[in-house]
């Protein structure tokens, strides 16, 4: 069960500046150790920038759903595990070519890593719940 979130909370979340958003994605990351995307009938969503496809994750399903719209209409937020994400997504997605689409808005802003980058920051901020 996610935490709950406040419309406070969700809007100035929401108007962050990028590496600010990627910031707070990790920490709740590591807080709840809960990954967020959406997925519909055919699967997870993705998105793509100019090189490749990008994985979309959110901290809080309600940043999800606010995204699932236009493309991704009729996809729901669906949560993966910090354990799962951790240890086969990013190793897949690596593998795969794929980069991180780290916390989309409604209004098409997001923030691009790499898998190998986004490992780093989350074992760092999980150092600090050791």
């Amino acid at each position: 069960m996610p935490l709950r979130l406040s419309d406070q909370e969700y809007k100035a979340v929401l108007a962050l500046p990028g590496p600010a958003r990627f910031e707070h994605l990790v920490k709740r990351i590591a807080d709840t150790e809960e990954v967020w995307s959406l997925r519909g009938p055919d699967g997870w969503v993705l998105a793509s920038d100019e090189d490749r496809e990008l994985v979309p994750i959110w901290p809080h399903p309600r940043y999800a759903e606010a995204c699932a719209v236009g493309d991704w209409a009729g996809t729901e937020p669906a949560v993966i595990s910090l354990e799962d994400w951790a240890a086969d997504w990013l190793t897949d997605m690596e593998s795969d070519g794929r980069g991180v689409s780290v916390f989309p808005t409604p209004d098409g802003r997001t923030v691009v890593v790499d898998p190998e980058e986004f490992s780093a920051a989350l074992d760092a901020e999980l150092e600090n719940y050791e």
